[in-house]
């Protein structure tokens, strides 16, 4: 790795400098920051020699959640992760000096409100900026008669949101508020089955009277939403079965504000919104809630790893230990097949008397669990978990503030409303969806890629030099394998990156000449860096057959698995992916329940 001496550092700072146009990841030095989770320990006892109530395998913020609650319940939690830094996809890291990108996941809304709560994370360090623009479509297209092609702002201002539509269809403008209302209400009522664990069908049918009443959470929030539901069921139905094309055909007639709404049904998605079921993703994100604020997206300062900062923060405050650069290499077994601690790379053994793994399913049970402890089906259903992903995330330095050509910056450079939102380009129509959506399929890229673009320095000034900015590119489609058996090197990686910033240039110009800087995660890099198998964000495609009671798989969906003492609480366990919290707390929340239940009956 090629280290920036501290005069390049300074002058990067003060963006006097020449573009780093060509680096990509591997290329740049990541440099530690002081919200990175390294846990500095005082003199006193190795924590690797010592025996704990719970380990935790990585420090994504799933498992810094579970380690949080574990310890809060008076359980002894060590957390152990691979990397330098904690936080897993949820992490901030310094790829370009001065610059700190979200490097993974970038907006905050998910989180649920308990969490938020529970662990006081506004009193451990979370401050948020609540975006003032939620979504931003400017169109490729001639000016118009203002002199500036036309865009579409969507924001929490009724009346501007509006006269936006409106542009395009005074209909859509009428019914935009009506399908965002019903939206919303499906969300609310799904809700309660973030925050309890699946209902165990097996249990449900041949358990003891015993395992149905401790069933009870779980059908309670079943029916609690069911409830909820009502009227809208038809809707709910019909998201989770229909392609959501058809849908949003028969609500709206103009392509920009049905192709903008889309695109929350593919995001980290290998889906097209003509996929029947396609409109899951976009319930899952409308059920956010941060700092009370329903439906609100943010910016976390200092970037998602201050999400998990504060976490680990709360988790450290009731006694929890965190420790990076702790690679783990299997679950330790004692001889009833039990899980009792793991042992390390470097073949450290840690004991404990259950191990929850925050790694996805593949990981934990393929990688990290022997073998001969797991049943031959349970290991096919495992290895049969859809991971393809079509994401390609680009983090960029830029040395000033983009300036879109249908809606120019003023001359102060005072960032806009549609700055703060997330920016879609090459998303005017819904056929330009699908059209980049087909190639992928055959493990081709197409030439106008899907782009979600965000600014995060629009708002939060702690991340970027004075009057430069951070911009983050989350892209689609690109295949994990490539088509004619070519790999994502760093030539191909770059020859990606031109072409994203060939589209960004064309609704923003001069966004080229501005870069000084890029980090390019394809899906392999995803999976290398962050141990997100296949790439996939999600640890898991969101799709119907893989959600709920078959998350991770049908025959083990209730965050435990065959080996006792051993649970899942990442992604890829119930409710799945996105910076939510709630696989880390319902997780710690079946396992501290069981520990109790085995120390009474021992």
């Amino acid at each position: 790795m090629l280290r920036l001496p501290f005069t390049i550092k300074t002058a990067f700072q003060r963006c006097l400098y020449k573009p780093l146009i060509g680096y990509s990841q591997g290329h740049v030095t990541s440099r530690l920051l002081s919200t990175s989770g390294v846990k500095l320990r005082a003199e006193g006892p190795d924590p690797l020699t010592q025996e704990y109530d719970a380990v935790v395998v990585g420090a994504g913020h799933n498992g810094l959640t579970a380690a949080a609650y574990l310890q809060k319940a008076g359980l002894k939690t060590l957390v152990l992760e691979r990397r330098h830094v904690i936080g897993g996809a949820a992490v901030t890291e310094e790829i370009v000096p001065g610059f700190k990108f979200s490097r993974c996941s970038y907006v905050l809304s998910l989180l649920r409100p308990e969490i938020y709560n529970d662990l006081e994370l506004q009193k451990h360090g979370l401050k948020v900026y609540f975006r003032r623009g939620s979504a931003y479509t400017p169109i490729l297209e001639e000016p118009g008669p203002s002199g500036t092609p036309r865009s579409l702002l969507l924001s929490n201002d009724a009346k501007d949101t509006f006269s936006q539509i409106a542009q395009f269809s005074e209909k859509d403008a009428k019914e935009y508020f009506i399908y965002t209302k019903l939206i919303e209400e499906i969300g609310v009522a799904i809700e309660p089955l973030l925050d309890a664990s699946p209902v165990n069908l097996s249990a449900l049918g041949k358990g003891s009277f015993k395992e149905r009443m401790d069933m009870w959470p779980a059908i309670k929030a079943l029916l609690k939403t069911g409830s909820f539901l009502g009227k809208n069921l038809p809707m709910f139905y019909e998201l989770m079965t229909a392609p959501v094309a058809k849908i949003l055909d028969r609500w709206f007639e103009s392509e920009p504000l049905k192709a903008t709404l889309a695109t929350d049904c593919i995001t980290g998605a290998m889906v097209s919104p003509r996929t029947p079921g396609s409109g899951y993703v976009l319930i899952h994100h409308v059920m956010g809630e941060i700092a009370g604020v329903k439906h609100a997206w943010a910016f976390a300062e200092g970037g998602m790893g201050a999400v998990s900062r504060s976490i680990a923060n709360a988790a450290e405050a009731h006694g929890a230990t965190i420790l990076t650069e702790k690679p783990v290499s299997t679950v330790l077994l004692d001889s009833d097949q039990r899980a009792c601690g793991v042992v390390l790379e470097d073949g450290t053994e840690v004991r404990s008397k259950m191990v929850l793994s925050n790694a996805t399913a593949r990981i934990t049970y393929l990688n990290l669990t022997p073998e001969e402890a797991l049943p031959k089906e349970f290991i096919e259903e495992v290895q049969a978990i859809d991971y393809t992903s079509p994401v390609t995330k680009i983090n960029v330095a830029v040395d000033r503030l983009p300036n879109f050509a249908a809606n120019p910056n003023v001359p102060s450079q005072e960032p806009g409303a549609h700055h703060t939102a997330t920016i879609h380009l090459n998303c005017e129509n819904m056929d330009f969806i699908n059209d980049s959506y087909e190639p992928c399929t055959r493990g081709d890229i197409h030439r106008r890629p899907i782009i979600e673009m965000t600014i995060p320095s629009s708002m939060d000034r702690t991340i970027a030099p004075e009057g430069c900015h951070v911009v983050t590119l989350f892209t689609q489609y690109t295949p994990y394998h490539l088509a004619n058996g070519e790999e994502w090197d760093d030539k191909k990686k770059n020859e990606y990156a031109d072409l994203v910033f060939d589209n960004v240039e064309d609704y923003c110009p001069g966004f080229k000449s501005s870069v000084v800087g890029r980090d390019i995660l394809p899906p392999p890099d995803l999976e290398r860096i962050f141990g997100l198998t296949g790439g996939n964000i999600f640890h898991g495609a969101m799709s119907l057959d893989q959600l709920y009671f078959a998350r991770p798989v049908p025959s083990c969906s209730s965050y435990r698995s065959p080996v006792e003492g051993l649970y899942l609480c990442g992604s890829g366990a119930h409710p799945g992916g996105g910076v939510t919290g709630a696989p880390g707390r319902n997780a710690a929340y079946v396992a501290s329940r069981d520990l109790k239940k085995r120390a009474v009956n021992n």
